[in-house]
């Protein structure tokens, strides 16, 4: 089962302004073939299907709990997403075409048919697919698949980071090169205790070096680069088994935390009344409000 928590494992900052076109460069870290929509599947599902769990303990529980982490990471970019269309349109009459700035964004979808939020689209509105998915039941071959996934949204990211200046979106993106970072390194241990090869001597593939980026160096300042969570209350601390010795870059130790990140506030987005979002005026939320008191015998 998953437990969620009403939290981001970072703080997004304010957008100063709308930028509906680097959301949709953005997209392509959700939906995209190496987005996280794909990173969270492919880790699930090879969770779920894992075969004898209790023998291979370790590296079940490796895949698992990275699973969890993912479900944060989709939240995350999916926020971001929604940060940066905030502000894109102002209410209008009908008449006035009030959601005109959306006919000349990178990506209308944005404005027809998610009311300026995040979908599993890439970049250019092609949906996610489950396609993406590889879980072929061989675990040295879904650890190779994983490291290599986990290397080709790097790249991703890296390009996405070079695409826009855009504060909200490098925070994000600066802090999963990190936790990506994590990842690769995670799956590269994990097949050298199967294999006796040392992966980390492929890299740079590209390098995991994240000097280069300003907001990826602050979070490795604060050692999340060599962290790596269970995101459980008990369970799967056999990650600490695999996730051991020091970091390759800094030769800092590395730390398996039971548990999660204390995490930070889910952003509340404004109403957006030109799209008829959420559809609930004040008026109806202090009827809606009066009728739940009313039912519940509050005063």
């Amino acid at each position: 089962m998953f437990k969620r928590v009403n939290r981001l494992p970072i703080e997004l900052p304010k957008p100063e302004h709308a930028d509906p076109n680097a959301a949709s460069a953005v997209q392509e870290l959700l939906g995209g073939r190496f987005g996280e929509m794909s990173t969270l599947n492919n880790y699930m599902f090879q969770s779920f299907a894992f075969r004898n769990k209790e023998k291979l303990k370790p590296y079940y529980h490796l895949v698992a709990s990275i699973t969890a982490e993912e479900v944060g990471h989709v939240e995350l970019v999916a926020n971001t997403i929604n940060l940066l269309l905030t502000g894109s349109t102002k209410p209008g009459d009908p008449d006035e075409a009030p959601l005109k700035a959306g006919k000349d964004a990178r990506n209308t979808y944005h404005f027809i048919d998610t009311a300026q939020t995040a979908k599993p689209w890439d970049s250019m509105g092609k949906a996610w697919t489950g396609d993406y998915v590889f879980n072929s039941g061989n675990l040295l071959l879904d650890l190779l698949h994983n490291f290599f996934l986990e290397i080709g949204a790097r790249t991703h990211k890296m390009r996405v980071y070079e695409m826009t200046d855009n504060p909200v979106a490098r925070e994000m993106i600066g802090y999963l090169l990190v936790r990506g970072g994590v990842h690769t390194l995670a799956y590269a241990k994990a097949i050298e205790t199967i294999t006796g090869i040392d992966l980390t001597k492929m890299l740079p593939v590209p390098s995991l070096d994240n000097s280069k980026f300003d907001v990826a160096r602050k979070y490795e300042e604060q050692g999340m680069h060599r962290r790596l969570y269970t995101f459980s209350d008990k369970d799967y601390e056999q990650i600490a088994l695999i996730w051991k010795g020091n970091h390759p870059q800094d030769g800092k130790p590395l730390e398996a935390i039971q548990g999660m990140p204390e995490g930070h506030p889910v952003p509340d987005l404004p109403a957006v009344d030109e799209e008829f979002a959420p559809g609930i005026s004040a008026e109806d939320f202090n009827e809606i409000f009066k009728r739940l008191k009313d039912a519940a015998n509050i005063k």
